[in-house]
């Protein structure tokens, strides 16, 4: 099984990944609200501002404050761009 870092830490596994994506339209922060509702939200974001909202396959939705590109790069096994997610978390 391999766990992607989505920041501070924390990990999700790769294999249980749907659809990674960026909370700016209205359906899905519809979807952020249902799931906070039913109790199947994740906040990993620490605080910071959300960058990319990710779907797994159990239904559980995730908030990660790092870029969906950063994170679609970590599962495909790319090297993160030089300090990409270092400045991304820090201008919050």
């Amino acid at each position: 099984m391999k766990l992607i870092n989505i920041g501070y830490g924390n990990m999700v596994a790769a294999g249980r990944v749907v659809a990674i994506v960026s909370p700016e339209s209205a359906p899905i922060k519809r979807m952020i609200q249902d799931a906070r509702d039913g109790g199947s939200l994740i906040d990993a974001t620490y605080g910071r501002r959300t960058r990319a909202v990710i779907v797994a396959d159990s239904g559980h939705i995730i908030l990660s404050a790092i870029q969906p590109e950063t994170v679609s790069n970590r599962i495909i096994g790319q090297a993160d761009p030089a300090g990409a997610e270092d400045e991304a978390e820090e201008e919050d």
